[in-house]
């Protein structure tokens, strides 16, 4: 979790490791006092809860699930006001069990609202285990959070793949992955939220403000799915096979960690105050008005019903002696889109094919396959070095036959020009829509880091309905006043001559082209392309 009052970015990426290893120095900064890992710690197994249907809920999802056979039930979570409320209504409708698994849950109004109600699910007896990547946990106060949540005897909460020392500065966690980046550049990047065994919400967003619209910083257009039936099992399967990884470790792993009752009361009575100001806040109430009726699995409703498969990467691939031998979920996605016949939409805010990928797609359009990207704008992106390799890519995508979107900074936010900051909306989501039927949804970019690097999951289900909701989404955010239209032009239409890139959007109704990265300061481009040059494709 990450501090109210910090920045809604993460503090620490591995992507800009590279560059920053010439910060040598800071290895200092791994002085002794701090607190260590433990890695002989007993762990203590456990699965998930056999689902009963003994509530309101779960007699609802129950009677829905057994009236459709062996398909599964979706609805889809685009609004970011409403994925926050959806969690909320399911943690306070719990009964049995809360597994939650997320790369980051940040420290924030929000993040402290869904731990606030996690705190009152255990207070009624809940059980609830938080599985968290450990990239960003020492800081700013959420580990003591952390802590002292674990001190209940209903909640458990364990890292994954954690530092071996927790220290809260910045630069001792470089210096850590100076010496042990060989491990430390791989993390747990998957998002699962269960609820009882018989409801699960997945998809890109994380916990925190910038998932939720909340806050003044940078706002993500995310997307997530809430699933009933036959897949849930399947998702809470992979969670225990994560939790009881040898990757992951309780919180109190690392000596000096005596989070106690009076820790956790402390906790408490803070999480209290400030779910009681959210709930004053002018979100929380314009939230209660434009959301009175917003889907969640407690209400009766419409779903998309359609057979539906898991897709994730196995723990071990998080660890580097043993990668090679893992199932990825790579070939697992792989056949859905060798499987297209006439379109493809990609949604990845993050988009690095290289060379195979380029030439992969390149090969569906050739036999007939219309294929369209939707990636963040420079303007728009929270990760300029991911750009700079996805830059590389642009014109032999085009030449290809490859339509390319570039999402645009929220209408109405003015650019922020400091290098390394979306200007107000960024683009999270993560997803395939393959013939209007079959569809990806998860936390899988597609880029060398999730491929290669990342433990990654995400379900694709065959529901031309779903299918149909999420093109929806992709035509929106790819409308002209959405998104830039990159495209080819040849100067003075001669087919000899050198291609070059014209971004096309509308402006007040009226159309306008731009011949470099539009919304951007002549610095920050001047950053990118020096980027470009360096060698770190794989580590993006």
């Amino acid at each position: 979790m990450r501090a109210a009052n910090s920045p809604p970015m993460r503090s620490l990426d591995p992507r800009k490791i590279p560059i920053r290893l010439a910060m040598l120095a800071v290895l200092g900064a791994l002085a002794s006092g701090c607190a260590t890992l433990r890695t002989d710690l007993p762990r203590e197994p456990s699965t998930a809860l056999a689902p009963v249907a003994d509530t309101p809920s779960t007699r609802y999802v129950a009677s829905e699930t057994n009236a459709h056979g062996g398909a599964s039930g979706f609805r889809a979570l685009i609004s970011n006001t409403n994925a926050l409320m959806s969690r909320i209504v399911l943690i306070d409708h719990a009964e049995h069990s809360l597994d939650l698994q997320y790369y980051i849950f940040d420290n924030d109004a929000t993040g402290r609202l869904v731990a606030q109600r996690i705190l009152a699910a255990a207070d009624r007896g809940v059980r609830v285990r938080i599985l968290l990547d450990d990239l960003d946990i020492a800081g700013q106060g959420q580990d003591n959070v952390l802590d002292a949540l674990d001190a209940h005897p209903n909640i458990e909460v364990r890292l994954f793949n954690p530092f071996r020392i927790r220290n809260r500065s910045i630069f001792s966690k470089i210096g850590q992955f100076v010496v042990d980046g060989k491990r430390l550049n791989r993390r747990m990047h998957n998002k699962s939220f269960i609820v009882d065994g018989m409801q699960a919400v997945i998809g890109g967003r994380n916990i925190g403000d910038a998932y939720f619209d909340a806050g003044d910083q940078v706002h993500f257009r995310d997307l997530d799915v809430l699933a009933i039936g036959p897949v849930v099992p399947k998702i809470s399967a992979m969670f225990d096979r994560y939790w009881n990884s040898d990757m992951s470790y309780p919180v109190t792993a690392y000596t000096s960690i005596r989070a106690d009752a009076a820790d956790l009361a402390h906790v408490r009575v803070a999480l209290a105050h400030d779910a009681r100001a959210f709930a004053d806040s002018d979100y929380a109430q314009a939230l209660s008005e434009t959301l009175p009726d917003g889907p969640s699995a407690d209400r009766k409703g419409y779903w998309y019903w359609g057979p539906a498969r898991l897709v994730a990467d196995d723990p071990d691939k998080a660890d580097p002696d043993r990668d090679g031998t893992t199932r990825q979920i790579g070939s697992q996605l792989r056949p859905m889109l060798d499987g297209a016949t006439s379109e493809a939409l990609l949604i990845s805010p993050y988009f690095i094919p290289g060379d195979n990928g380029v030439k992969y797609l390149a090969d569906m359009a050739r036999r007939g396959v219309t294929i369209k990207v939707l990636t963040n704008a420079l303007a728009a992106t929270d990760e300029p070095e991911v750009h700079a390799g996805y830059a590389h890519y642009r014109i032999p995508l085009l030449e290809a036959g490859i339509d390319l979107f570039e999402l645009r900074p929220a209408p109405g936010r003015p650019p922020h020009y400091s290098y390394g900051t979306s200007s107000g909306e960024s683009l999270h989501a993560k997803s395939m829509i393959v013939d209007k039927r079959m569809v990806f949804v998860g936390s899988m970019n597609l880029d060398p880091r999730s491929r290669k690097l990342n433990t990654e999951m995400g379900i694709i289900v065959d529901c031309p309905e779903l299918a149909a909701a999420l093109s929806k989404y992709f035509d929106s955010a790819t409308a002209p006043e959405n998104a830039f239209h990159v495209v080819l032009e040849r100067p003075d239409g001669d087919p000899s001559s050198k291609p070059v890139l014209r971004w096309i959007a509308v402006d007040d109704g009226k159309p306008v082209t731009f011949d470099h990265d539009p919304e951007t300061s002549a610095l920050k481009r001047m950053r990118v392309q020096m980027m470009r040059v360096l060698p770190i494709e794989d580590q993006l």
